[in-house]
């Protein structure tokens, strides 16, 4: 190809884009979407996905566009961020445009012109009032869950949102549990593309992704700004992320003792609740380390025992602690027919979830329990479990087998296992 073939080509964004960088047709109530959020890791390709996005609007390139847009807001969290990222950054406006398409930036008054008349506007979500009086037939919002007046600026931006046919707004941000990103998520209005990182790796350093990868994949902080996910906050949840941090290690100690709890669902199929299988052993210091999170969902007795003896075998484990209110002498007998030598320490709950977890909440205030590794489905039930329950109304069972264990370790004297209350 030569070189005028290459540039061409390489300025048709809807060839290269990613699929999280292209918006979907419809929102959630079957009309075209007024709202648009991009939400991944750090170096998912937002910025460029946003940069692009504008583009195709001050020109009305197809099939992002079918007519240029008039004027256009962009807002950053302060207008350096708005500057140096979405403007002059290295996927910023002026280096998506081929140079025949460039708009020309004038610093002084915040501004870029196309050849067509298109004009897009800086503006500092630091700012609101800057957003009161233009108006606009779309806008570029970049960091939006970490804007310090976001109610404000997101505020004022809508009023200014009156111009043309059908006015839009593209949000592209790493997400935070902010109270105005969990209310656009729900608006059926809003649509909603998501991408890791790791989406965008081709056009990363191989030495900065696994770098990150290796030090916060699974963590609090590594889910957020590496997989883009919404880590929330319950503010009567036993465990917070930040104390769950605070326990995690990279690997444990020599341990005395090793168990399997598991806590067994009531039913099985698609809708069972999930069997809670997770490993732990204690130190001769006396603190706990919780070592894997195998729980499966929808699983039958056939399967989630197997599942568990496997993780009793690789671990070489002392025992099997095994809740056995809802199962009874069932339990056991599934065991057995999987593997009659597995040690069965059968145990009954006389006290309701919240109780029995509270001690085990404590050890970890007290540093007593340590995390070997990083659990997810298990870190977000411990985050999410309040008096009430967990917020979706299902059984924790991950941290019902987790407490389990760690209750088994810790407060149990091992003569007295085969016969283990919660009090």
């Amino acid at each position: 190809m030569s070189e005028a073939e290459l540039a061409f080509l390489d300025a048709q964004w809807d060839v290269f884009a990613h699929d999280h960088q292209r918006p979907p047709e419809l929102a959630p109530n079957g009309r075209p979407w007024l709202t648009w959020l991009m939400i991944g890791g750090r170096g998912a390709g937002k910025t460029r996905g946003g940069a692009e996005w504008v583009r195709c609007q001050a020109l009305g390139l197809p099939p992002f566009a079918s007519v240029p847009a008039a004027r256009i807001a962009l807002v950053g969290e302060t207008e350096h961020d708005v500057r140096e990222v979405m403007i002059e950054g290295v996927s910023g406006l002026l280096a998506v445009h081929p140079p025949d398409q460039r708009p020309n930036w004038l610093p002084s008054r915040k501004r870029l012109e196309w050849s067509n008349g298109a004009v897009a506007q800086a503006f500092s979500a630091d700012d609101p009032e800057s957003l009161r009086g233009p108006q606009f037939s779309c806008a570029w919002s970049d960091e939006m869950a970490k804007w310090r007046y976001a109610e404000a600026a997101f505020d004022m931006l809508q009023f200014g949102l009156r111009l043309g046919a059908q006015p839009r707004q593209l949000i592209t941000t790493t997400p935070r549990p902010s109270t105005l990103l969990k209310r656009l998520l729900g608006d059926a209005s809003a649509v909603t593309t998501r991408a890791p990182t790791r989406a965008n790796a081709l056009n990363l350093a191989p030495t900065f992704l696994q770098a990150v990868m290796a030090r916060y994949a699974g963590t609090r902080l590594g889910r957020q700004e590496l997989d883009g996910e919404l880590i929330e906050e319950r503010p009567d949840a036993l465990w917070s992320r930040a104390l769950i941090e605070a326990c995690r290690v990279a690997d444990a100690p020599p341990l005395q003792r090793l168990v399997v709890a598991v806590d067994p669902p009531v039913s099985s199929g698609k809708r069972a609740d999930c069997c809670g299988i997770v490993a732990a052993g204690i130190a001769e210091s006396g603190v706990v380390y919780v070592l894997a999170d195998d729980s499966v969902a929808a699983a039958t007795p056939s399967l989630w025992a197997n599942k568990a003896i496997a993780l009793w075998r690789r671990l070489c484990a002392d025992a099997l602690v095994v809740e056995i209110n809802q199962g009874g002498e069932m339990v056991k007998t599934v065991i057995g027919e999987v593997d009659g030598s597995v040690p069965v320490t059968p145990v009954r709950a006389f006290r309701g979830k919240w109780l029995r977890a509270e001690p085990v909440a404590t050890l970890y205030e007290q540093g007593r329990v340590k995390h070997a590794g990083c659990f997810a489905a298990l870190e977000d039930e411990m985050c999410d479990f309040g008096a009430s329950g967990l917020s979706n109304g299902r059984s924790p069972d991950r941290l019902d087998a987790m407490v389990w264990a760690v209750t088994t370790l810790a407060f149990t004297p091992r003569a007295a296992e085969p016969r283990i209350r919660m009090f």
